[in-house]
Formats: structure tokens, C-alpha cells, sequence
């Protein structure tokens, strides 16, 4: 069994394998160039080469001086084998890579002496050999070495040029620098001639030396610097320093949370995957204090400099007004516009506004989509078949509603009727005014008034339900209304066509007296049970006397529920008679009405009284009298008369 330890050991054995590699040196115009040149004598791609640069080439400065690239390269010393090892008892195939880089060394000859510079190995690859560097400085005639130093420098490859030695200088064959600024002063190139026997190669500090002495003293490349030192390249420009480019500022400008473009439709896509083209999302509702839109301030610019030192000034970037329109304000920080109210946000003329009401000036259809709206809308033509419209204010129809989902917090206004087609629903948190009502599901807050005839319909009105016009009939359905139901004609002399009139019954209220009594008949069936259980265990202690332990513990724990439970009916029952108090006062005002007659067939419930009509009323009112419903003569309910007056009866005539 092979330990992970001994495994990395054989991939290293087979990565010294793989030392015995062929070395190509190639040339060419570029780089690249020379890479594929030895990637097709080695028949290895560029990417597995290990390369080093002899001589640098240059493109050419200024129309000369051209040089092509020269390389040393070889296979790269990365190994990814696969070896199969049972390790633990397990059988795997491990993949290990290993990337191994050899130590270097640098030896140069500054104005101090004689210098050296040693870089570590990579993983596995090979330290620099202190003999090889020994005969080094032998070929170049240096014979005051300090061994000590050699030793330790080679030992500790710190990458850093450390004095070894002394030499014997001729100043007059140092190295030249020469320096060009180029590129309107935005570039500096250093020109390297190399030196003679006994002459100092260019250090860092001298070249940083050159260079401020020509008035270079910005942007210096210190890789490039570095660079060089470690590899000179003699005769051809290098770039050891660059200028900064002055960057301009930003302006400022509005970034908007909404969308400015009001001609882009967006439709999304649902769950499974279908889109709803009714759902256009055309209107874009905000709610009061909610973020519209921010000032994002203009960027400072940033000052450039040239490798001379001279700054090149930048911009700033250009301030931007906020420009507030209808019912927005600017937030604390000056710079965020927040909604007075909810209602649409708009864009016009570079304003930011929240308009209450929304107008649709055609047809609510496929071309608007369906309509949700946080305020009032105003549609001038009408809401077709399928379509929805919310809106958290009123919403008004020049038109007509046809088989649609209308609903509004305020009231719904229908100019030329509401045709139901047995579906969709029209619902007012206050009231529905309309010129007609057929086939239709209408339920208001408050009143339904209506100035022609409810034909088939479905109405509740959690108070009255007017239908006072030319033409106000009530035939078939069922309508329902806590104080009052009022037409000209209800009923039909058609046989088969049921009309249901229910007054004096509160929906509300009976909704939360039902669920009281529900309660009140679960607690009961709970008190019938412990007084079973009770009365079971008074003829168990009768015939023993004395009760067990865990049978006189279940004793008092069914008083206790008994006592608690009874306390709890007792709540419930006066918030019975309390509902029921109120709903027998209801009761008490509410009225059915014909101001021209009521024909027989027609249904009448007043409260949970039923009278079906056998005979035809002319001018009657329909009142519950001691749980009886009795007929009176008809007078004309005139605060009725004026609220419907006030409120649009007239809404038949689109005005």
C-alpha cells in the first residue's frame, strides 16, 4: 500500500524523467514568432514551452534601429501524470501537477563592485550551483571574490544584488545611457551602450540617476527597470517610464427608479412559462415617500503628469438640476426625490411628477393591457371583455364595462352601463353609479344607483340600492341591500324570471354573527361533554366514596375548563344579542320600494322574513313590522332622492 508521501516521491522521479530535454534557440521579427518556431521543432504547442530571452528585439524607434527577438527555449517542466495507487485500501487514479522553475543568478559589475543576484527554485526545479557561479566570475577575469558573501547569497537567494566581490574600474568604459522623451513628453526610453573591458554595467540607481538628471522624474516603471538591470538589452530603446493621462470627471446626472421610456412594453412571463399580453405593465405606480429618482453628483477629474513632471490639468465633471414637478419633494440629503402621494410617476419635459389620476384616453384593451392603478382613472372610452382594471381611488367609464374585473377603492362610474355578460365583477369600497346593469355581478361599500333597469344581475349593497329613471326596472336576480331597495317597476310580468329583492340584513354583520355562533355551538358541544364526564365521575365517587388519585385530578380539571369555559359563553352570548341588536335595528329601517308598482312573482325578504308576491302593488313600500311584513303606501325616501341627485344620477347621459 502506497502512502500519499511516497507517491509525490515517484511523480518527482518521474519528473526528473523528464528533464532530458531538447534546447532550440529560434529567432524572429516578434516574439510570438520565435515561440511557434521552436513549438514545430519541438512538436510541443507554445503553451508547454519554458523560454528565456537572449536578446530583445524592437520594432523600431522612429523608422530605425530594428531587431529581431532571440530565445533559448525547451519543453516546460510541468509534469500532470496519472498513476493508479491503492492508498488506505482505496484503488484511485491521482492526477498530480507539479510546476518546477529552476534557481537563477545574475552577475553584474556596478560602480560598488562586483554584484550578484540569486532567485530560489520553484517546487522541485534546481538550485543555482555556487561552482557554476565561480566559474562565471573566473571567465569574466574577477579574482577578488568575498567567499563568504558568495556562499551566503547563493545559500539564501533572496533575489536581492548583494556585493560579492571588487574589480578593477575603467570609468571611461562604463556603460552609456542615453535618454529620449517621447509621445508629447508622456513617454521615457532609455538607449543602453554597453561597456567595455573593466567598464560598470547600468545599475538601478544609476539609471534612476540618468533619468532625473534629464528631467525625467514621473511614472518610472520599476519592473522595467528591474528588468533591464537583470537582462540589459544594449542599443535599442526600452521604455522605463510613462506619463498619466488627465481623466475628466462625470457629470452629474438623474438616475431614475422607474422607467422613462414610456413606448417600451413590458410583458412578463409567468411560471409555466406563457405570457399574459393583457399584463403590459404600462402603468407604473409608486407609493407615498417612495424613492423616484437620485442625483448622482459629477466626478472630480483626475489631474495628469508627464514623465517631465507637468501636470495636464482634467475637467470636473458638470453639476445637473433636479427638476421637481407635481406632488414629489427632494429627501433630507438634497439629492433624492420621494412621492408625495401614490398615484403614477411620470417624466415630462425632464420633471419627475405623481399624478393622482391616470386617464386612458380609448378603449381599455389589448392595446393598454390591463390596468392597476395607486389613484384615480379616467377611461374615455370602455373596458372590453377580459380585461382588468384596479385602482386605489375612483375609477370612471365614459363607455361601457363589459364582461371585465372592475374594482376600486373609491367609487366605479359606468356612463353607458355595465354589461356583465354573466361574468367578470364590479366592486366599490363606496358605490356604483351606472345608466344600466345586465347580467352582471356588482357589489358596492356603500350604495349602487342606477338610472335605467337592473335586468339579471347579481347586487349587494351594504345600504341602499336605487334604480330611479325613465326606464328603472328590477327584473330577475337577486339584490340585496341593508337599508333599502328602491325602483320604478320590480318584477316581471314574464313568467319564469325570478326577481329576489333582501333588505334589512347587514352582510357584514351576519358574516361575524355566523362565525360567533359557530363558536358559541363548539363551546357548548365542550360544556355537554364535561358535564357528562362530570356527572360520571360524582357516580363513581357515590359508589366508592373516596375518588383515586388520577380520578379526582381529572375532577378538578374538568371544573376548571368547565368554569373557564363557561365564562367564555357567557362573552359570546352578549356578543350574540349584541349583533342581533343591531341587525333587528337595520331591520327595523330597511324598506323595499315600487314609486309605480311591484308584480306578482317577485320575491320579498326583509330580514328572515320571506313574502312572495301574489298580487300586483301600485306606489308601495315593503316594511318589517313586528316580524311581519306589511305593506304601505309609497313615499318617496327624498334623502335617497337628493344623495343620488348629488352623487350622478345622471351618468346615462355621459355627463
Amino acid at each position: 500500500m502506497i502512502k500519499f508521501p511516497e507517491l509525490q516521491k515517484i511523480m518527482k522521479r518521474q519528473l526528473e524523467a523528464d528533464r532530458m530535454i531538447h534546447t532550440v534557440e529560434a529567432s524572429g521579427t516578434t516574439l510570438d514568432e520565435a515561440l511557434n518556431e521552436v513549438a514545430t521543432l519541438l512538436n510541443l504547442s507554445v503553451s508547454h514551452l519554458e523560454y528565456e530571452i537572449v536578446e530583445r528585439g524592437f520594432p523600431g524607434f522612429l523608422g530605425a534601429a530594428k531587431k529581431q527577438w532571440k530565445i533559448r527555449a525547451y519543453r516546460r517542466l510541468t509534469a500532470e501524470k496519472q498513476t493508479t495507487v491503492q492508498v488506505d485500501h482505496l484503488t484511485e487514479t491521482v492526477t498530480a501537477q507539479v510546476v518546477e522553475k529552476d534557481g537563477e543568478f545574475f552577475i553584474h559589475l556596478f560602480e560598488d563592485g562586483v554584484n550578484l543576484k540569486v532567485t530560489p527554485p520553484s517546487n522541485a526545479g534546481r538550485p543555482v550551483s555556487l561552482d557554476y557561479i565561480r566559474q562565471v566570475l573566473k571567465t569574466r577575469n574577477i579574482s577578488d571574490i568575498f567567499e563568504d558573501t558568495l556562499a551566503l547569497t547563493v545559500q539564501e537567494a533572496q533575489g536581492v544584488y548583494v556585493q560579492v566581490g571588487k574589480f578593477e574600474r575603467k570609468m571611461t568604459n562604463d556603460s552609456m545611457i542615453q535618454v529620449t522623451v517621447a509621445d508629447q513628453d508622456m513617454k521615457a526610453f532609455i538607449n543602453v551602450i554597453p561597456p567595455g573591458p573593466g567598464g560598470c554595467d547600468p545599475s538601478a540607481s544609476t539609471i534612476m540617476t540618468v533619468l532625473k538628471a534629464n528631467r525625467v522624474v514621473f511614472g518610472f516603471d520599476e519592473n522595467a527597470i528591474s528588468d533591464f538591470v537583470d537582462r540589459p538589452v544594449y542599443k535599442i530603446p526600452v521604455l522605463v517610464a510613462e506619463g498619466r493621462k488627465p481623466v475628466n470627471g462625470r457629470d452629474a446626472y438623474i438616475q431614475y427608479n422607474f422607467e422613462v421610456d414610456t413606448s417600451k412594453v413590458q410583458i412578463e412571463e409567468k411560471s409555466d412559462g406563457s405570457v399574459d399580453f393583457k399584463d403590459k405593465g404600462m402603468v407604473q405606480n409608486v407609493v407615498k415617500d417612495q424613492p423616484l429618482a437620485k442625483k448622482i453628483p459629477a466626478e472630480q477629474g483626475v489631474d495628469g503628469k508627464t514623465v517631465l513632471g507637468v501636470y495636464l490639468p482634467a475637467s470636473n465633471g458638470k453639476d445637473t438640476e433636479i427638476q421637481l414637478g407635481a406632488n414629489v419633494h427632494l429627501d433630507t440629503d438634497r439629492e433624492t426625490i420621494l412621492a408625495d402621494i401614490n398615484g403614477q410617476v411620470m417624466l415630462v419635459n425632464g420633471k419627475i411628477s405623481v399624478e393622482p389620476v391616470l386617464t386612458i384616453q380609448g378603449n381599455v384593451d389589448i392595446k393598454t393591457g390591463n390596468i392597476i392603478f395607486l389613484g384615480t382613472v379616467i377611461i374615455n372610452g370602455s373596458v372590453e371583455d377580459g380585461f382588468i382594471v384596479k385602482a386605489e381611488g375612483n375609477i370612471e367609464v365614459k363607455g361601457t364595462i363589459g364582461k371585465a374585473e372592475v374594482e376600486a377603492e373609491g367609487d366605479i362610474k359606468a356612463y353607458k352601463g355595465i354589461t356583465g355578460r354573466n361574468g367578470g365583477m364590479i366592486k366599490a369600497g363606496k358605490s356604483v353609479y351606472a345608466s344600466f346593469v345586465e347580467n352582471a355581478t356588482v357589489d358596492a361599500g356603500d350604495s349602487v344607483i342606477v338610472s335605467d333597469g337592473i335586468i339579471n344581475s347579481q347586487v349587494v349593497a351594504y345600504r341602499r340600492i336605487l334604480c330611479q329613471g325613465k326606464r328603472a326596472h328590477i327584473v330577475g336576480g337577486h339584490l340585496k341591500a341593508t337599508e333599502e331597495i328602491s325602483a320604478k317597476v320590480i318584477g316581471s310580468a314574464v313568467s319564469g324570471t325570478e326577481t329576489i329583492c333582501e333588505a334589512g340584513f347587514d352582510p357584514k354583520l351576519k358574516a361575524e354573527l355566523d362565525v360567533l355562533l359557530e363558536k358559541k355551538k363548539a363551546l357548548d358541544q365542550a360544556l355537554n361533554e364535561i358535564k357528562l364526564n362530570l356527572e360520571t365521575l360524582a357516580k363513581l365517587k357515590k359508589l366508592m366514596d373516596e375518588l383515586p388519585e388520577d380520578k379526582n385530578a381529572a375532577m378538578i380539571d374538568l371544573l376548571t375548563q368547565r368554569k373557564l369555559l363557561t365564562d367564555e359563553s357567557k362573552l359570546l352570548t352578549d356578543a350574540i344579542m349584541q349583533k342581533q341588536e343591531e341587525m333587528n335595528e337595520a331591520a327595523g329601517q330597511a324598506r323595499i320600494s315600487a314609486s309605480e308598482r311591484i308584480l306578482p312573482g317577485a320575491k320579498i325578504i326583509l330580514r328572515d322574513r320571506v313574502e312572495k308576491i301574489q298580487t300586483e302593488y301600485k306606489k308601495v313600500s315593503f316594511v318589517l313590522e313586528n316580524d311581519i311584513i306589511r305593506p304601505q303606501r309609497y313615499e318617496e325616501n327624498k334623502e335617497a332622492m337628493a344623495e343620488a341627485e348629488a352623487a350622478g344620477l345622471r351618468v346615462g347621459s355621459g355627463e
